[in-house]
């Protein structure tokens, strides 16, 4: 047995060391995440070493894009839905009486990322920035694409909107897992050996 721990506590610790981690979320040995903050930053801290460890620069960029696309392209739906609805405080944006559709902003993200492209530093392209931007901005362009492909206002006059939004929404989050499957097996490794190193303590005692 380890000298530092006695009954999986480690000898240092006062009574109801052990109870009180196990409270927070935590095993008292295992350094397990649960839902105390102590928990989500250590869960951060372990996203964040398997995003650098895991990934190569090509990899991390699609992962950012696909997270930018995915967060983009929910956020607007549930914008959007909610002004045609009249619930919430969104509203949309004008320029006198000439309505600005957010294919605009998708369409000037895209043009800062091919700036950036053009004439930014090896360093400025492989910014974590650039991928995440590309992909809000393509968000942005795909949700009013029938807008563009007939250049009216048919946003809301199709029968199956629905359907494409789920559609599309069922790619984007699956490109996101996709692109974040070395870091969710890198995870699951960590959980293995820590039920493992769980199962010996529990054996030994």
């Amino acid at each position: 047995m380890d000298k530092t721990e006695e009954n999986g506590r480690r000898v240092d610790d006062p009574p109801g060391t052990e109870r009180a981690r196990e409270a927070a979320g935590g095993h008292p040995a295992d350094g397990g995440h649960g839902a105390s903050p102590a928990g989500i930053a250590g869960l951060h801290k372990e996203v964040h070493t398997a995003y650098l460890e895991e990934l190569g620069p090509a990899e991390k960029a699609a992962l950012m894009s696909w997270t930018g696309f995915t967060g983009t392209f929910a956020a607007v739906r549930a914008i959007t839905y909610s002004i045609r609805s009249g619930k919430g405080p969104f509203h949309n944006v004008s320029a006198g009486s000439t309505h600005l559709h957010h294919y605009l902003w998708g369409i000037a993200m895209l043009g800062a990322v091919g700036a950036v492209a053009v004439h930014g530093t090896d360093e400025g392209r492989r910014h974590p920035a650039v991928a995440l931007v590309y992909g809000a901005g393509l968000a942005l362009i795909v949700d009013e694409f029938a807008l563009l492909l007939d250049l009216k206002d048919v946003y809301w006059a199709q029968q199956g909107r629905i359907s494409v939004d789920v559609g599309v929404g069922i790619v984007a989050v699956g490109g996101t897992l996709f692109a974040a499957l070395p870091i969710l097996q890198r995870l699951a490794r960590n959980r293995g050996k820590s039920l493992h190193a769980r199962a010996l303590r529990s054996a030994k005692h």
